[in-house]
């Protein structure tokens, strides 16, 4: 895989039963790319390690006032300088390729997950969490990932190097086949509290992270109730805490590194020290003693990735970690198997046939039921609860802990393949974001091709959207006006309604819309019910909302209260005959109910109810 290719066709299945698996996993699915680093890191280090005999050569033919054995050693360092080069740019280029491969194939999984559960990710994991796993997290994975190759390639010239020595001259090549263990090990001791303290300090840091997430996510709040200073303190504390975490953590690499510089350097004391007795007694060449002393001063190049796989473990570790809780995280499947199993059956027949998935929507949790084709609002007096049924309606169950599937048509939304019930099943939230790019672009999603923008646009009331995009666009041309990220250049009222506008462009067969013209004032709410209405005409729409405007067009009105279907009829009916739905939708008071309920009986109110009967007859 190379960087063009990107992104893949199928990023895989992870391993995520723990962190060091799913690297391992990672590294299965890089091998290839890891194949070519290491050959070129063998390339690499095989001829920086080549110098030190060539250098000896040379040395020993100045000694022997040998003119052909000089032109031999400078060829042999020429073309080991060209096999440097070579070795180094290629070991670079793959080993950047290993990183961000790794990196785009962990973002692709989050990005499949993310997909996968919907808003029901926030509500597992932490916001904060999820923002460091798919930021910080996937770089220090990658790294992991791209030092692997560059390590085993040091191991292996390091063998080949002792190896190499005790042929070359046993005497002195016993000495650094026996400490260049030493060296490599003799930090091992260390490792475990270093990892334990990049542990700690990554944990401090996410959870900073989290916290810094969740602030700004809810400034608007905080600045309403004054509370900006407390988070302020908070995060500065996380933030001191992080600081000292990473003190302690880099004072413990700083005493690897020393250590790694102490240890070379003693070996290679030892050796000049011995080397220079052999030499004395002529059991040696000067150019063999100034060989081994090279080799063993160029050793402690490859022993440096040792360090560096070391410190990329235990950075990448936790990391890995909590990218495979995130990945673990499966979409809640509820209700018997064999309902499970009928809805598969169901969904891939549907999908054979070419048809769509059709029918009443029904969640038997609540009794709420949106017959085919219909119109229908949906009045809860908690807008938590109406966000999370509505999130139920689209097969994002909220509760894995065992409510039954929603139906459509008689089949298990949460038994069928996430695709499909996504293309049977809309859902716009609240808070529906909008992504930068053109109007055209954000118009440009799948669709049935039945609605086109014009319709769906003109449906939302968009006319004033589309004269603000028209100014800020270039050619006065809306669809081609930029929009900012989350659509920041735009009202709350002008990003509602395009947002709705994507919604209805799709045209799914169920649509689910949660207050989607909270936003709006009430003249332009009448024209959006109205105009949604007519274009949703034999497609099934379910909106949540206590705007009357809204529910006075609906064809049927149900109220949920504590998680049931309490009353169901139309809006003038319930404002009659439900003292709830009335408070819910009017905002009487417990009061005004008690009130109009002491006067009901009288004949004034009686000729009064009858006069309004008539008038709605008469309407």
């Amino acid at each position: 895989m190379q960087i063009r290719d990107l992104p893949y066709v199928d990023p895989g299945l992870p391993d995520v039963r723990s962190g060091p698996k799913f690297l391992l996993w990672l590294g299965r699915r890089q091998l290839n790319g890891q194949l070519r680093s290491l050959s070129w890191g063998m390339l690499h280090f095989v001829s920086v390690m080549t110098l030190p005999y060539g250098v000896g050569l040379a040395v020993q033919a100045v000694v022997d006032g040998s003119g052909g054995s000089l032109a031999v050693a400078g060829g042999l360092l020429a073309a080991a300088a060209v096999c440097i080069a070579l070795g180094d740019t290629m070991l670079h280029r793959t080993a950047v390729t290993n990183w961000i491969t790794a990196a785009a194939r962990v973002q692709q999984l989050l990005i499949r997950k993310t997909s996968e559960l919907g808003s029901a990710l926030t509500r597992r994991v932490a916001a904060g969490e999820v923002v460091a796993v798919s930021t910080g997290d996937v770089e220090k994975i990658g790294w992991f990932v791209e030092a692997v190759s560059r390590f085993f390639a040091a191991a292996l010239t390091v063998v080949v190097v002792c190896v190499g020595l005790v042929i070359y001259q046993p005497a002195l090549g016993v000495i650094v086949a026996f400490g260049v263990p030493v060296l490599a090990l003799g930090v091992l001791p260390l490792l475990p509290r270093a990892t334990e303290l990049a542990d700690i300090q990554r944990e401090k840091a996410g959870r900073a992270t989290e916290l810094a997430s969740d602030t700004v996510a809810g400034l608007r709040v905080l600045r309403g109730i004054g509370g900006e200073e407390l988070f302020l303190q908070r995060y500065r504390r996380a933030s001191q805490e992080v600081r000292k975490a990473a003190v302690r953590s880099a004072r413990m690499w700083s005493v690897i590194s020393a250590v790694q510089v102490l240890l070379p350097g003693l070996l290679l004391i030892a050796v000049v020290w011995y080397g220079l007795g052999l030499v004395g007694d002529g059991r040696i060449a000067v150019g063999e003693l100034v060989t081994v002393y090279s080799a063993v001063m160029l050793l402690s190049y490859p022993l440096r990735h040792f360090e560096e796989i070391a410190m990329a473990y235990s950075f990448s570790r936790p990391s890995a970690r909590r990218a495979a809780r995130v990945l673990s995280l499966e979409r809640s499947t509820v209700g018997p198997a064999q309902t499970k199993t009928d809805a598969t059956k169901a969904g891939a027949a549907q999908t054979k046939t070419g048809t769509a998935l059709t029918g009443d929507l029904y969640d038997p949790a609540t009794g709420l039921l949106a017959p085919a084709g219909s119109f229908t609002a949906v009045v809860c007096g908690d807008p938590d609860a109406a966000g999370h049924l509505a999130e139920r309606l689209g097969g994002h169950p909220t509760d894995p802990g065992g409510l039954p599937s929603v139906l459509l048509g008689g089949v298990a939304l949460d038994g069928l393949p996430l695709g499909q019930a996504r293309a049977a099943v809309l859902v716009q939230d609240k808070e529906p974001v909008l992504l930068s790019g053109t109007l055209a672009e954000l118009l440009d999603v799948p669709a049935s091709g039945q609605v086109a923008a014009d319709r769906a646009l003109a449906a939302a009331e968009c006319g004033d959207v589309l004269d603000a995009l028209a100014q800020a666009s270039l050619d006065n041309d809306p669809m081609g006006a930029p929009i900012t990220e989350r659509g920041r250049s735009l009202s709350g009222g002008q990003r509602q309604r395009l947002a709705l506008v994507r919604s209805l462009v799709t045209d799914p067969e169920v649509l689910v819309l949660d207050e989607p013209t909270s936003a709006v004032d009430s003249h332009t709410e009448a024209k959006i019910a109205d105009g949604v209405r007519k274009l949703r005409a034999g497609r099934t729409t379910v909106v949540f909302t206590s705007s009357p405007l809204l529910l006075d067009l609906a064809e049927r009105v149900v109220l949920v209260r504590e998680g049931k279907v309490t009353a169901v009829g139309t809006h003038r009916e319930l404002l009659r005959t439900d003292l709830r739905y009335r408070a819910v939708v009017t905002r009487e008071t417990e009061a005004e109910q008690h009130l109009v309920g002491a006067h009901r009986g009288s004949p004034d109110v009686r000729l009064l109810k009858a006069d309004t009967e008539d008038i709605e007859e008469t309407a």
